[in-house]
C-alpha cells in the first residue's frame, strides 16, 4: 500500500509543479489554489509512504515521479523539447525508480 501512495503522491507532485507554473507566481487564484492542495496532498502521501519505506528510497521515487510527468506534461504542452537525450535519460530515470522498487 506504501508503494501505491507513494506513486500517487509523485503525481500529484507534478500537479502542484504544473500548477504553480500555470499561477504566474501565484498571482492566478485557481492554478495557485490547486498547487495549495495538491502539495498538502502530495507531502502527506510521501509522509505516510515514509513509515514503511527508508526516507531516501521514498524521497527519490516522489521526485523521480514527479519530475518525469512534470517534463512529460511540458513536452505534451509544447513547452519543452523533446530531444533524444531528454527522452533517453528520462527512460533511465523511470529505469532508477523501477529499480529501487525491485531491491527494495
Amino acid at each position: 500500500m506504501s508503494w501505491l501512495v507513494l506513486i500517487l503522491s509523485g503525481v500529484l507532485e507534478a500537479v502542484w509543479a504544473a500548477a504553480l507554473s500555470a499561477s504566474h507566481g501565484l498571482r492566478r487564484w485557481r492554478p495557485a489554489l490547486l498547487f495549495v492542495v495538491a502539495l498538502v496532498a502530495s507531502m502527506a502521501g510521501l509522509a505516510y509512504a515514509m513509515d514503511d519505506l527508508p526516507a531516501g528510497t521514498a524521497y527519490a521515487v516522489w521526485v523521480g515521479v514527479g519530475a518525469t510527468l512534470t517534463v512529460v506534461w511540458g513536452i505534451a504542452r509544447g513547452q519543452e523539447e523533446a530531444t533524444t537525450a531528454r527522452v533517453l535519460l528520462l527512460l533511465l530515470l523511470v529505469g532508477s525508480v523501477a529499480g529501487l522498487k525491485a531491491v527494495s
